[in-house]
């Protein structure tokens, strides 16, 4: 009972990330390349990073100055990015899935958002 429950569950989960990507358009993403651009240009910019704490001390690092709130607790979480609703943020994850989940859940509630395709996977190839 509990097992099937349980596979219940994960089919919605993963119906849900599909539809949460697949609701992202071009207008919503940017590059690496044109992430550094606006670090370079927008002295406001905020990047959100929704990776787990232990994932920024890992291998792939982290960029200096990102605001960290994982993208599970960002719903409860929201309060601490109030102040920077009329920045430009953009967000980044390990590899573009989890910040495409974080631009859109943030984009909706009325902030201005760019989920960083590839992630800090690839940011560090773009360091090369």
């Amino acid at each position: 009972m509990y097992k099937k429950i349980y596979t219940h569950v994960l089919i919605l989960i993963l119906l849900l990330n599909v539809n949460a990507c697949a609701q992202q358009t071009d207008e919503n993403n940017i590059t690496v390349k044109q992430l550094n651009e606006n670090i370079k240009t927008d002295s406001t910019l905020i990047i959100l990073d929704v990776r787990m704490p232990q994932e920024l001390r890992g291998e792939l690092g982290q960029i200096e100055g990102v605001i960290n709130i994982p993208v599970q607790e960002l719903e409860k979480r929201i309060h601490e990015l109030e102040k920077y609703k009329n920045n430009n943020i953009n967000i980044i994850c390990r590899s573009g899935r989890r910040s495409a989940i974080a631009s859109e859940f943030l984009n909706k509630n009325g902030f201005k958002t760019k989920n960083v395709l590839g992630g800090m996977i690839e940011y560090r190839k773009n360091e090369k």
